[in-house]
C-alpha cells in the first residue's frame, strides 16, 4: 500500500508567504560566452537548488509550465525534459520519434512561486545533454559555464509507452495553516493521519537535536530544554488519528516540553529528523504489528516463523554491479541465495524456503515484495553486492540496510543505483510516489516491523564478523524500493564490494558463497529463536 506524506515545508511555506521565498532566493553569476547574466538559487541543506524557468531563458529554450500538476517542460530544438514539483523523476524526450529516458535523481525537486527548482549539481550532465553543449558548473565560485563544445550523452533511449506519464504526486494531507516565525525554534506543527498511525511535523527555523521522548498514561512527552516554541503554536490547530490535543507546557524559565494527549490505540513512538529539512518526524505507532494482535491461537498461528523469502537481487536483462574482472552481481547474488536456501533444506526443513527467482530471470520490484506477501513470509532478505564507480579501489566490506531514508551521501547513492532498476521495467512511473518528500510515511508503516528488522540485522552482523573473510562496515540505512513492498521485517545484504579485487574474489568463489550463505543462515536461525520468544510472551 502506497503512503503519501505531508505537504513538504516549502509547500507550506510557499502557501503561507512568497515574500519568505524572496528573501531567500539568491544569485549565482553565469557566463554565456562571455556575457554576464544571473540566475536564481535557494541552498537548501548544503544543496543548490536553480530555477528551471530562468535557465530555460538562459539556455534560449522554449517552456510550457502546468500549475495543476506544477509540472514545467523545458523544450530545444532536438529534446525535451520534463521536471515534476515535489518529485525525483527527470524525463528526456527525443522530439524526433518521441523515445525517451527516466532518471532518478536523489533530491525532489522544490515547488516556488510556480516555478519548479531543481538540484543543478544532479542535472547538469541531463541539462547538458539536451541543449547539446556542455554546462559547467564551478560550485565554490558559484558560477555556471555555458559553452559551445558539443555534449554528446553516453546512454541509449527507450520507446516511450504512450499510456504512461508521470502523474504529479497528489497529497492528500491535512494541511494546517503555519506561521513561519524565524525568531522562534520551533514555529509551527502539522498533523497527519494514516492507517497504521500518525506523523506529526514540528517545524523548526534551524536544526535541532532529536528530543528525548516517552509515553505514560496516554500522553506523549516531548522535551525541548533550551529551545524556543512559538506560544501560538497550536492555535486554530486541528487535531487528526491518535492526537487528540497537543499542549505547549513550561518546565522551568528555559526549558519546554510538548505534551501530545493520545487516543486509545497506540503503541508506540518514534522521533528522527526530516531527511531534506530541519523538520523533527514524530510517529505514533498504532497496533498493526504488536502482541495485541494475536488475541487467539488461530491468530498466533498465523504469524508461526514457518516462511522465509530469499531475494537475489537483478537478474536476466539487469546485470547489477560489474567488478574488476568481469564478475557480474546478479551471478553472485543468485548463486549465494540458492545456497542458502538448500541450507534451510537440509538442517531447518520445516521452514518454508520462497525465492524470488531460482534462475537468471528479470523481476520486476513490486513483484518481488508481492512474492513476498503471497507466500506469508516472516522475514525477507535481499541480496546484492556492492561497487563504486572507480574499479579496483581498496574499499570494501559488509553491510546491511534497513528501509529507512538514507542519512549519509553514500548511502543514498547506493539505494539510487539498487531502484535505478526500475528503468528496465514496463512502467516504472508505479515507483513515483516513493520519493524522498513522502519516503518517511512508507518507513513508517515497516516501522511496526523495525524492531525485528533491527535484531535480525545486529545478529547477522555479530556472526558475519566472526565467520566470514569480507569486513564487516555495519549496519546501515536506505531507501531501498525492494524493501518497501514487503510487509514483513526486511532487510538488503550488501555482500561485499565487485570493484574490490579482494572481495570479489570471495564473492565468486564457491567457498566464499557457502562461507556468507552459512552467516546469513546461522542469523535466521538465531533470530527465529528471537521471534519464537516474542511469540510466546502472547497470552
Amino acid at each position: 500500500m502506497m503512503f503519501v506524506r505531508i505537504v513538504y515545508f516549502l509547500t507550506i511555506i510557499t502557501f503561507a508567504s512568497n515574500l519568505i521565498y524572496s528573501q531567500r532566493l539568491l544569485k549565482i553569476s553565469v557566463d554565456r560566452n562571455g556575457a554576464e547574466a544571473t540566475l536564481s538559487y535557494l541552498s537548501r541543506n548544503s544543496t543548490l537548488f536553480v530555477s528551471g524557468k530562468e535557465i530555460a531563458s538562459l539556455l534560449s529554450a522554449n517552456i510550457y509550465y502546468n500549475q495543476e500538476a506544477a509540472k514545467l517542460e523545458i523544450k530545444f530544438e532536438n529534446y525535451t525534459i520534463k521536471f515534476t514539483a515535489k518529485n525525483q523523476f527527470v524525463i528526456i524526450t527525443k522530439r524526433s520519434d518521441n523515445t525517451q529516458n527516466i532518471f532518478q535523481v536523489p533530491i525532489s525537486t522544490l515547488l516556488i512561486n510556480n516555478d519548479v527548482f531543481f538540484p543543478l549539481l544532479y542535472c547538469l550532465n541531463y541539462l547538458s545533454w539536451v541543449y547539446e553543449y556542455e554546462l559547467e558548473f564551478d560550485e565554490r565560485a558559484k558560477n555556471l559555464s555555458i559553452t559551445n563544445k558539443p555534449y554528446t550523452p553516453n546512454m541509449m533511449f527507450v520507446q516511450k509507452d504512450e499510456k504512461s506519464d508521470l502523474k504529479p504526486v497528489e497529497s492528500k494531507t491535512k494541511i494546517e495553516e503555519v506561521r513561519p516565525a524565524s525568531r522562534y525554534d520551533i514555529y509551527g506543527i502539522s498533523i497527519d493521519e494514516k492507517s497504521n498511525g500518525t506523523l506529526v511535523r514540528i517545524k523548526t527555523s534551524r536544526k535541532l537535536n532529536i528530543p528525548r521522548h516517552s509515553i505514560n498514561n496516554n500522553t506523549l512527552y516531548v522535551f525541548f530544554p533550551g529551545i524556543s516554541i512559538d506560544p501560538a503554536l497550536t492555535s486554530g490547530l486541528k487535531y487528526y488519528g491518535l492526537v487528540k490535543q497537543v499542549k505547549r507546557v513550561p518546565v522551568s524559565s528555559r526549558n519546554y516540553q510538548l505534551e501530545f494527549l493520545l487516543a486509545d490505540g497506540f503503541s508506540t513512538s518514534e522521533a528522527f529528523q526530516d531527511v531534506e529539512s530541519t523538520d523533527l518526524m514524530i510517529t505514533i505507532h498504532n497496533k498493526l504489528f504488536t502482541a495485541q494482535n494475536f488475541d487467539n491461537k488461530e491468530i498466533k498461528t498465523k504469524w508461526e516463523f514457518d516462511c522465509i523469502v530469499i531475494d537475489a537481487g537483478h537478474g536476466g536483462k539487469d546485470p547489477g554491479a560489474i567488478g574488476v574482472t568481469g564478475v557480474r552481481e546478479k551471478d553472485v547474488n543468485l548463486a549465494i541465495a540458492l545456497k542458502l536456501g538448500r541450507l534451510f533444506e537440509k538442517e531447518m526443513p520445516g521452514i518454508k524456503v520462497v525465492y524470488t527467482r531460482q534462475t537468471d530471470d528479470f523481476v520486476e520490484l513490486y513483484k518481488r515484495g508481492k512474492i513476498a506477501n503471497e507466500a506469508g513470509g516472516k522475514l525477507f532478505v535481499s541480496i546484492h553486492c556492492n561497487s563504486t564507480v572507480k574499479k579496483d579501489i581498496a574499499h570494501r566490506g559488509f553491510e546491511v540496510y534497513l528501509l529507512r531514508p538514507g542519512r549519509t551521501q553514500e548511502a543514498i547513492e547506493i539505494a539510487e543505483f539498487e531502484n535505478s532498476v526500475i528503468k528496465l521495467e514496463e512502467n516504472p512511473q508505479r515507483y513515483q510516489q516513493l520519493t524522498d518528500e513522502n519516503f518517511i510515511l512508507v518507513s513508517m508503516a515497516h516501522s511496526q516491523y523495525m524492531r525485528y528488522s533491527e535484531q535480525f540485522s545486529d545478529l547477522l552482523n555479530q556472526d558475519w564478523k566472526k565467520n566470514v573473510q569480507i569486513p564487516s562496515l555495519g549496519i546501515k540505512q536506505a531507501g531501498f524500493y525492494v524493501l518497501v513492498g514487503a510487509s514483513m521485517p526486511s532487510v538488503l545484504i550488501e555482500t561485499g564490494f565487485l570493484s574490490n579485487r579482494k572481495d570479489e574474489a570471495l564473492l565468486a568463489s564457491t567457498s566464499g558463497q557457502n562461507e556468507i550463505a552459512r552467516s546469513i543462515f546461522n542469523s535466521i536461525k538465531k533470530y527465529k529463536q528471537f521471534y519464537d520468544r516474542e511469540l510466546e510472551k502472547v497470552n
